[in-house]
């Protein structure tokens, strides 16, 4: 059975939307570089799902696809996950002119070995960061993420969180997002924006 039916078995809870979502849409449809959303993004150091450190260096020179959620999220992040890795197939060869992100909102699960498992139902671009609470926090704040644990009556959690892909110049400036299935022609729009692409002739 791949890993990815074998966790989603185990996952319980929903994976929401956050309140704070709208707030940052309603930025970037006014976004500049004069803007508050415009600092969207930062330094960061953390681990990927093979246990290097990584830090905003390891991204600079390629224009990224930044997505934050966590491996036991139900619905929202494998949704999103699938979405991504059919676009990134869509790109075809300009996928690899891109950087993939899924960062972990739940460091105290979502260990790089978890991480990995995870990510090999999804496209083989994507890689998994994680680190540890303060480091977690220290990212979601630099890219306005929000995210909480809610517990539930069986003595676990489920975490809600904001549910966008940021997308990233090469500069590590933020440029635009992509919603919660958002459909195929206007998210591979804003990727080949990104990469100074048009789409390919039919």
């Amino acid at each position: 059975m791949p890993a990815r039916h074998v966790i989603l078995m185990t996952m319980a809870g929903i994976c929401g939307f956050a309140v704070a979502v709208l707030a940052i849409v309603v930025g970037a449809s006014k976004i500049n570089h004069n803007t508050p959303a415009a600092q969207i993004g930062g330094p960061f150091r953390l681990v990927d799902d093979t246990g290097a450190s990584v830090t905003e260096a390891t991204l600079a020179g390629k224009p990224s696809a930044i997505y934050f959620g966590y491996t036991y999220c139900p619905e929202v992040c494998p949704t999103t996950l699938l979405d991504l890795s059919r676009w990134i197939k869509k790109l075809g060869p300009d996928a690899d002119k891109l950087n993939y992100a899924f960062i972990s909102i739940d460091p105290g699960r979502d260990t790089p070995s978890l991480m990995h498992t995870y990510l090999s139902s999804f496209d083989k671009h994507i890689r998994g960061f994680t680190g540890t609470p303060d480091q977690i926090a220290r990212i979601a704040q630099e890219y306005r993420v929000y995210y909480k644990r809610i517990p539930t009556e069986d003595g676990g959690y489920v975490m809600d969180h904001t549910a966008l892909i940021y997308l990233m110049g090469a500069d590590g400036r933020f440029v635009s997002m992509i919603a919660y299935q958002e459909n195929d022609a206007s998210a591979l729009a804003k990727l080949r924006n990104l990469l100074g692409t048009t789409a390919p002739s039919s």
